[in-house]
């Protein structure tokens, strides 16, 4: 237990509270080291039978990673990929280890993502069993707009979304909302109006003997359809067009200068001002992971993320522009696409060594 994270059972169900509300519940590595643990005891506690993970505040479920820590630590120096005790190696660490182990937990895990659900957010809550969409629902992998890329998972289950929705997404960072989560399926349910309580009391009462099963009984009373109607779907033609298929970023860009319309236009400014390697990095990501296990994933994006820290990298001047000074006028080096060679996207990728990610 801490001010940043709190835990507490419901008769057979462990619940998670992400007490951050005025930092949009971001994830710290505080509260990374308190949750491993916890979700460890519980997996041997016969008494639990299921997980709950919700955000503290109106908000937020988690906006992310405690990114402007990372970026403070690294700005410090000292750092060399993996480095043990410095935080820009062990925050994505810890973090993917979580990820993991979320991923593989032997009990349903079910997460609220009710209010902004991005980054180290979506890393907490899209492994599990359960997704629950509310009104104020969120969700978006913006990263390569602060010379990042979407990991937390995001190699595995982006690519593994319908179609070219997860390089959309991945690409632009598109935020959708509840009824967009439910179609991608990276929501698995809806419950609108402020009925968290009573979400939490109907999974207290589940009867997890019957698993995934006792889910659905379990929330089918209080489920529905939001009132607000997805983009998705009516765009999906035109994704498929500009996103399907491509063999590289620029065929993506030719598409979309193609497509010509308002909303290719307005793809094209996103996709402009975000970090250039960081793009190319995303696309081949993507590209790479649709191909990988969940774990041969975790282990390449600790490699692109300990590449990313590296001293002089776009994430200092993105994290700079967007947080810290809030001009936002990054100033990406490279900074144009064109200027980004495929030797530097192939060193985003290379082993570490004895530094790799190892579980």
């Amino acid at each position: 237990m801490s001010d940043e994270i709190s835990f507490e059972t419901r008769g057979p169900l462990g619940l998670i509270t992400m007490t951050r509300p005025k930092a949009l519940n971001a994830l710290t590595l505080a509260m990374i080291r308190l949750l491993r643990p916890q979700l460890d005891r519980w997996a041997a506690d016969p008494a639990v039978q299921a997980v709950a993970i919700r955000g503290e505040g109106e908000r937020a479920f988690c906006a992310g990673g405690d990114v402007r820590a990372i970026w403070t630590a690294g700005r410090d120096g000292h750092f060399s990929p993996g480095k043990l005790g410095h935080l820009a190696a062990d925050f994505f660490r810890e973090e993917y280890l979580l990820n993991r182990q979320i991923h593989r937990y032997p009990k349903p895990y079910i997460a609220l993502i009710d209010g902004i659900t991005m980054g180290g957010g979506v890393g907490v809550s899209i492994h599990g069993l359960v997704r629950i969409a509310g009104d104020r629902t969120l969700f978006a992998m913006p990263e390569t707009g602060i010379g990042l890329f979407p990991d937390v998972g995001g190699s595995h289950f982006l690519p593994r979304l319908p179609g070219a929705l997860g390089l959309y997404m991945a690409l632009t960072g598109a935020r959708l909302k509840a009824a967009d989560c439910l179609y991608t399926g990276l929501a698995t349910h809806f419950v609108g109006g402020e009925q968290e309580e009573a979400i939490i009391e109907a999974l207290a009462a589940a009867d997890w003997r019957r698993g995934p099963a006792g889910a659905e009984a379990a929330l089918a009373p209080l489920s529905g359809t939001p009132a607000e109607p997805g983009q998705l779907e009516p765009l999906r033609p035109a994704i498929e067009r500009c996103f399907a298929g491509k063999d590289s970023l620029e065929a993506v860009i030719a598409a979309l200068e193609a497509e010509g319309d308002d909303w290719a236009n307005a793809n094209l400014a996103t996709i402009a001002k975000c970090s250039p390697s960081s793009t190319k990095v995303a696309f081949e990501q993507l590209r790479r992971g649709a191909a990988l296990d969940f774990d041969a994933c975790m282990v390449m994006e600790y490699r692109l993320s300990q590449h990313a820290m590296r001293e002089g990298g776009d994430f200092y001047e993105g994290i700079r522009a967007l947080v810290v000074d809030k001009d936002r006028a990054p100033k990406w080096n490279p900074a144009s696409l064109a200027a980004v060679s495929d030797e530097q996207v192939a060193a985003w990728f290379r082993p570490l060594g004895e530094a790799d990610l190892r579980f």
